[in-house]
């Protein structure tokens, strides 16, 4: 048992003597600790059970654990199609517990701790659990407090305020986009991270549309109130999108944060980036919230300086040699990539090809993640722009013969139909690879 810190720097010796020995299902002592069953947790923790048995070293049942104490488990992906009506709610969730395969223990609480010199950590009950290797895949957190007056504009049916990134809310969103008539629809981006950059923007795109096919878009006027400097990261993808906006006439109001609101009297204020504030009327406001690493994870010894789970960003094995068992992708990962659902498939089979590594040698592999990452662009009904990128917010296009820079039907139905039926087949099962499909990567030896 790795069990201070002197036996975890010697991570060669320790994890080789226990790397195949048996753990009982109903011990609180596991080969490997997945935290959070979220489309990370799940799709690596099948992916790392297939490759001991891939290397004939086969796992037993239970020597993993997942730790997330959810009810159900959402793809947050699909959440834009709800608020443009293409999809039911319904559709988004499943019970978590029917997603975890009978080969890997689910323990249904939250951490509370970590420890990572002594290689274990603490759930919310008092639970000690230890671990030889553990994977953090928690996500990140939605600060809906972050801004004055949204919880409670949220929850009234007439503040005309809504917002894709909750699951309460989606539908909200579609309600809303139906209902108006005329008038000023807002939509928000705050500045700084946000789970998919490209959504704020996405359903603004989607309700434009609609406002033209329902012969309502004379009379709405639609603005775009983002906290960053340009529609998108990348400036390839950010110029035309910016061409879009003035084409399609969609004010751009840049470096504007949304601080308040009055919902009341329909007034939402943005801080600019001089310091000063400005108050606008609004009729719809689709808001997209901040956010941030989870509370429980501030402070903890395995995170930077900001909160997040410090990582190498080639191998994604934590940055300090003491902790070299440790490992983490997504949101909560200090890799620095846009936080989406096609940069965890990028990062899964990587990580899971250097944990493998380490508890069989003693060290990572040659497997190293570039910071592939892809945000699927609505554009319209009908239209999405495939925005691949990579480290450097340099372009890595999976289709470059098609001219990704321009949005068109092939990738909406990628998005609205391929990905959906992907997701909750493959997937969070560990067997989707992104643009590799059901292949899984090869690295060398």
């Amino acid at each position: 048992m790795l069990t201070g810190r002197r036996l975890v720097v010697d991570s060669s010796r320790v994890l080789r003597s226990l790397r195949f020995s048996s753990t009982s299902a109903t011990s609180d002592k596991y080969k490997i600790v997945v935290v959070g069953a979220g489309n990370g947790g799940l799709s690596v923790a099948n992916q790392i059970y297939d490759r001991f048995a891939a290397a004939g070293k086969s796992l037993n049942p239970g020597d993993i654990a997942i730790i997330d104490s959810a009810e159900y488990h959402y793809y947050q992906v699909c959440v834009t199609l709800v608020g443009s009506g293409l999809r039911s709610k319904s559709t988004t969730r499943q019970p978590l517990e029917s997603l975890i395969p009978k080969h890997l223990t689910h323990i249904s609480e939250n951490v509370k701790t970590f420890f990572p010199e002594s290689s274990s950590i603490t759930t919310t009950s008092g639970r000690s659990v230890s671990y030889d290797a553990l994977v953090v895949a928690t996500g990140l957190q939605t600060n809906w407090s972050g801004i004055q007056g949204l919880p409670q504009a949220l929850v009234d049916s007439s503040s005309g305020v809504s917002s894709i990134y909750s699951y309460d809310t989606c539908d909200k969103v579609w309600n809303d986009i139906e209902s108006l008539r005329n008038g000023n629809a807002i939509f928000t981006q705050p500045a700084g991270v946000v789970k998919c950059a490209g959504a704020p923007q996405k359903i603004m795109w989607m309700a434009l549309d609609r406002f033209k096919r329902t012969s309502r878009a004379d009379k709405i006027k639609v603005n775009f109130y983002t906290g960053m400097p340009t529609m998108f990261s990348v400036k390839k993808y950010s110029d035309v999108l910016d061409r879009l906006r003035q084409e399609r006439g969609v004010g751009g109001y840049f470096q504007h944060n949304l601080i308040s609101i009055d919902s009341p009297n329909h007034k939402a204020t943005f801080k600019k980036a001089d310091g000063t504030t400005v108050d606008v009327d609004y009729t719809t406001l689709h808001v997209t919230p901040p956010m941030g690493p989870l509370d429980f994870l501030k402070g903890s010894p395995i995170v930077d300086s900001a909160g997040w789970v410090s990582v190498d960003p080639a191998t994604l094995q934590h940055t300090k040699p003491e902790y070299s068992n440790i490992f983490a992708l997504g949101d909560c990962s200090s890799a620095p990539t846009s936080k989406t659902a096609t940069a965890v498939i990028a990062q899964a089979p990587v990580l899971t090809e250097n944990l493998f590594s380490v508890m069989d040698t003693g060290k990572v592999s040659t497997a190293k993640y570039d910071g592939y990452t892809s945000c699927p662009l609505l554009t319209g009904y009908g239209e999405l722009l495939l925005a691949e990128f990579k480290y450097g917010l340099e372009p890595k296009e999976t289709f470059p013969w098609m001219d990704q820079s321009k949005p068109n039907r092939f990738f909406y139905h990628l998005k609205k139909d391929l990905f959906p039926a992907a997701y909750w087949n493959l997937m969070v099962k560990g067997k989707w690879y992104g643009n590799k499909t059901i292949f899984r990567p090869s690295f060398s030896s």
